[in-house]
């Protein structure tokens, strides 16, 4: 059985080095997307490749898609072939923002039906602290060819979908993005700002503790289904601006063990741009 949620830095620490183990660098900044790849050139984990969000996670915007669209399926495989990620290979993700781009890999790499996947819990810090080393050579991986998918450990809910659903008092909505953003009072991003109506608030934030890690399974477990009631995980959509840290409430929640909930990949950059869907603005 390998990691499939959250791994801790010594478990890294002491398998780093082993020949089955693959692990990704997705550091990302929206204000300067060159960023990320400058700080792992700068220094990354031993045997790290280096994710980009817009060229390896995401496909082109389109005049209906949201800011990050899924990256198109068979370009993604061969970038995991790239990257030496066969089926057996446990795959280890990591960033510097608790996990808020590296969950977005986390869930990519569970859509194609690769379970052993696990993101770095506290991230950069959590390894500093451990005493792990940042090197600055590229990895000696060998290309593993196009990763074969298989069925998808996570599902999706689109728009249309979502549409049809808010009449159905089941499902809920979760919005991962920061409250005032919720509320419609700031935008810094998308053309709009408010949410999708019948959603709740759960800032990715709320998951981590004061030192950047998850906090416990069960406070995690609590939290959510205090949030939630009666809905069952299977009935949860998870939303976020571009549907990238809308991923880290997934991951919580899979965590806590509260399996099955979904991703709105657009989220509310695709949301709103169509201005006869409903909306709740300020």
């Amino acid at each position: 059985m390998g990691y499939e949620t959250l791994i801790d830095a010594a478990t890294v620490l002491d398998n780093v080095h082993q020949p089955q183990w693959r692990i990704v660098d997705c550091r990302f900044s929206l204000a300067d997307t060159e960023a990320g790849r400058r700080a792992y050139q700068a220094g990354h984990l031993p045997g790290a490749s280096y994710a980009h969000l817009d060229e390896d996670l995401s496909s082109p915007v389109t005049a209906t898609s949201g800011r990050h669209p899924l990256p198109d399926e068979q370009a993604f495989l061969q970038t995991l072939g790239k990257w030496g990620i066969s089926t057996d290979t446990q795959v280890v993700v990591y960033d510097d923002t608790g996990g808020a781009t590296a969950a977005r890999l986390w869930w990519l790499l569970k859509r194609v039906g690769h379970r052993d996947v696990a993101v770095l819990d506290g991230g950069l810090a959590a390894w500093a602290q451990a005493g792990g080393e940042l090197v600055t050579d590229l990895p000696a991986v060998v290309d593993s060819g196009a990763y074969p998918a298989s069925v998808a450990l996570v599902q999706t809910r689109s728009a249309d979908e979502l549409l049809a659903q808010m009449s159905d008092p089941r499902w809920q909505l979760v919005d991962a993005r920061a409250a005032e953003r919720f509320r419609g009072e700031v935008e810094p991003l998308d053309p709009v700002a408010g949410h999708i109506p019948g959603a709740m608030n759960r800032p990715l934030q709320q998951n981590l503790q004061p030192d950047g890690r998850f906090k416990s399974f069960n406070q995690l477990r609590g939290e959510w289904q205090a949030l939630l009631g009666e809905a069952t995980p299977k009935e949860v959509v998870h939303y976020c601006g571009s549907g990238v840290t809308a991923c880290h409430n997934l991951l919580a929640m899979e965590h806590a063990g509260l399996t099955g909930s979904r991703l709105y990949p657009g989220s509310w950059s695709e949301w709103c741009k169509d201005a006869s869907r409903p909306m709740v603005t300020k």
